[in-house]
């Protein structure tokens, strides 16, 4: 029960007959912390959901739910289910962009994204949603301008990538390999008669992906440049 006061306006002792403690009003940093919170918890949720059920699919009272706060906070914090969209795609921008760089050795680089990608598969499922329903306001803000590949070329020029190896298609090819098994995981059971989270899967997977890779630096043996490929 909330503190009343008594006949002469002073507040009630409690029921052991201790004099009960004013409420404190909470601490601006205590409700920074509490709303810090709030967003993590709901951006948590909310990639739970969206990479389960789709954009479509997924109901904000669902996601609050799951985050254990008053769907109003959706609105709140992010504009509604879109722009909570959209913030996930921003953290997962900024953290794949933390998971290599240019000087890193290209083999390094895309078995980081599939240790990545295997711990936390949501992102990657996510993309696969994106994808495949491709609504026009989940694109939006979406650069209009083609993929920069200068990191790419640069990589063939210092030979991680044989001259006859077209940088754009050898992204798409790496990219593909990274989210096979979280996208698909019932092609692992079924061709390697395991589970995804088997970690004597992943490190098997690993191993032979940082093959390929290799195998991407050396020329064919009578076909030292193709026509087809831009200089």
């Amino acid at each position: 029960m909330d503190d009343v006061d008594d006949v002469d306006g002073k507040k009630a002792d409690g029921q052991d007959g201790a004099p009960r403690r004013p409420r404190r009003a909470p601490r601006p940093e205590d409700r920074v912390l509490d709303a810090e919170r709030s967003r993590r918890q709901l951006l948590d949720a909310a990639l739970d959901v969206f990479s389960a059920k789709g954009f479509d699919g997924a109901r904000v009272q669902e996601i609050a739910d799951r985050a254990g706060v008053n769907k109003q906070l959706i609105s709140y914090y992010f504009g509604g289910k879109l722009g909570l969209y959209r913030e996930l795609q921003k953290a997962w921008q900024e953290r794949e962009t933390g998971l290599g760089g240019p000087d890193l050795p290209l083999e390094e680089a895309v078995v980081r994204h599939l240790r990545d990608a295997l711990a936390d598969p949501r992102p990657m499922r996510l993309g696969l949603w994106r994808g495949l329903t491709n609504p026009a306001e989940l694109t939006a803000d979406e650069p209009d301008e083609r993929e920069d590949l200068s990191h790419t070329y640069a990589r063939r020029d210092r030979r991680e990538l044989a001259a006859d190896i077209d940088p754009a298609s050898a992204v798409l090819l790496l990219i593909g390999a990274v989210a096979a098994p979280v996208t698909m995981p019932q092609l692992v059971r079924r061709i390697f008669g395991t589970d995804v989270s088997d970690p004597a899967f992943q490190e098997q997977y690993a191993r032979q992906l940082r093959r390929v890779i290799r195998r991407l630096a050396l020329p064919l043996p009578d076909d030292d440049e193709d026509p087809d490929v831009e200089p």
